[in-house]
């Protein structure tokens, strides 16, 4: 597997004209694995990769969910989709967000508390499925060693078989699936919920372990910020038996995420092969450090 081509403005084209908008001066914010424009009359348009029809609906569908129950978050336009446009990029549609800065770990507890508070919806959003691909991150590393290639492999195994019998926590939730600070924009009115692609039926503690991560794990977390993130959700999640499996989940995730995206990005290359040194044990004790790459 090789990492995927930017998305071509056609698809952008195709799928504004099914919608009845115009794409005249559109811009890109970002094209990558997703593409994502801004249109005129603060709009946005998100083109995914094909086969992606499943968690556009989702993300449509838990922002509506959200708005309903007023929990700030990204807005869905109100037009029919999302669209499925040329060669299969399923696109939706959202209102552009007023100036904005990155979250903070504040913010984002902020929103998983109200998140996690909400009832269970009548929505299909499926079960929290943590290994999504991994599998398909690890064989496009292509800068990776087969060694370490087949120890990324057989790690999924592992936390992969162990996932089915992990100690029970807190009751489930609808969770984000990706709650860190990258997902919480700041408006002059305050933190706004981001992304809901891998939003799903879960552990809240899944949603927690992406903050602790970055204390346990990477050092992007200070101790005090960290004990201000527990403080307001009410509970530490490094401390509950389950923490050692999610974390070792996530910190795959993690790794694999960069080691894929160094195949094409040569600046990235160290870091992703630094993280794969770090879970082999290479390196030392955490946390480790990891630098941000995107």
């Amino acid at each position: 597997m090789t990492a995927p081509a930017p998305i071509d403005r056609a698809v952008l084209e195709d799928a504004c004209a099914t919608a009845g908008f115009d794409v005249t001066g559109a811009e890109p914010i970002r094209r990558a694995e997703n593409a994502i424009w801004r249109l005129s009359g603060g709009k946005v348009a998100r083109v995914a990769r094909p086969g992606q029809d499943a968690a556009a609906v989702r993300e449509v569908e838990v922002a509506r969910w959200l708005e309903r129950n007023d929990v700030a978050a990204v807005r869905a336009l109100d037009v029919q989709q999302p669209i499925t446009a040329a060669g299969g990029h399923p696109v939706t549609f959202w209102q552009e967000l007023p100036p904005h800065e990155s979250g903070t770990v504040a913010d984002v507890v902020k929103l998983l508390k109200q998140l996690h508070a909400l009832p269970k919806p009548d929505l299909d959003l499926g079960c929290l499925d943590p290994f999504v691909r991994v599998a398909d991150r690890i064989d496009a590393s292509s800068t990776l060693n087969e060694d370490d290639r087949q120890w990324l492999r057989d790690r999924l195994e592992n936390l992969r078989n162990r996932w089915g019998s992990r100690p029970s926590g807190l009751p489930e939730c609808v969770v984000h699936g990706d709650a860190w600070v990258g997902n919480v924009a700041v408006t002059e009115d305050g933190p706004v919920l981001l992304d809901f692609e891998r939003a799903s039926f879960g552990p809240p503690e899944w949603d927690l372990v992406s903050t602790a991560v970055k204390l346990t794990t990477t050092g992007a977390v200070s101790t005090a910020e960290y004990g201000e993130f527990c403080d307001a959700y009410g509970t530490d999640v490094t401390e509950w038996e389950g923490y050692e499996l999610l974390a070792g989940v996530r910190e795959l995730r993690m790794t694999t995420y960069a080691a894929q995206h160094a195949a094409s990005h040569a600046d990235w290359q160290e870091e992703a092969q630094h993280r794969v040194d770090c879970l082999r044990g290479r390196v030392g004790a955490p946390p480790w450090k990891w630098k941000g790459i995107m």
